[in-house]
């Protein structure tokens, strides 16, 4: 059986970046191109989810300011987690709290720290939510063996991620209730590539 569901898109964002020396939200993307271009891995993220969701939220901490006029242009809205140093994990129950508040019943969730996976990607993530059989809760995509973002969380599975404590662990979480879980191979490696140093950074440059 089908279901019919509405999402909400959520970006987290709230990370210090420490690794990097500057926030991984505002690196150029892609790193080669024009330097004139202001198209960075937040703004390519926001693009990358609004395709396939009604709204996207962007879940900022202590860079709210430097991160809001790019949400803003891109048509995206930002929620500020007033504790981000808590972890990742309290990040995404903000973002899941504004995605429920305005009425929706799924999210497409992604982290900002990546290039972003193609729109047909995306969607293709959402249209196999969307054909599941009831009991799938969430749908993550998989490359090589290797799970990554976006994935997408129905409403069961955001309530068990909402009733966790805040120092908790979504892939924790995703393990207990992995019976409630599709795993979709797709067809795009940036899925499952995280960017923590300078050196991932430039080693995009012989990926592109």
């Amino acid at each position: 059986m089908s279901r019919s569901a509405s999402f909400g898109g959520i970006i987290l964002a709230a990370g210090e970046s420490s690794r990097m020396g500057r926030d991984k939200a505002l690196l150029p993307w892609p790193p080669t191109a024009n330097p004139s271009s202001t198209e960075t891995f937040l703004s390519a993220a926001i693009r990358s989810l609004a395709p396939s969701t009604d709204f996207v939220v962007v879940v900022a901490g202590t860079n709210e300011a430097a991160l809001t006029p790019t949400a803003y242009i891109n048509g995206a809205s930002i929620v500020t987690n007033p504790d981000p140093g808590q972890g990742q994990f309290s990040s995404l129950q903000m973002g899941l709290r504004e995605v429920l508040n305005r009425g929706r019943d799924a999210a497409i969730i992604t982290l900002v720290d990546r290039p972003p996976a193609r729109a047909i990607t995306v969607q293709t993530l959402r249209d196999a939510f969307e054909s599941a059989a009831l009991d799938v809760w969430a749908v993550v995509p998989e490359v090589a063996g290797k799970h990554g973002h976006p994935y997408v969380a129905g409403r069961e599975m955001m309530e068990k991620f909402l009733q966790a404590p805040p120092t908790g662990s979504a892939r924790e979480l995703e393990h207990r209730y992995q019976e409630h879980i599709q795993y979709l191979p797709v067809d795009d490696p940036f899925v499952a590539l995280n960017i923590n140093t300078p050196e991932d950074y430039a080693a995009l440059n012989n990926s592109q």
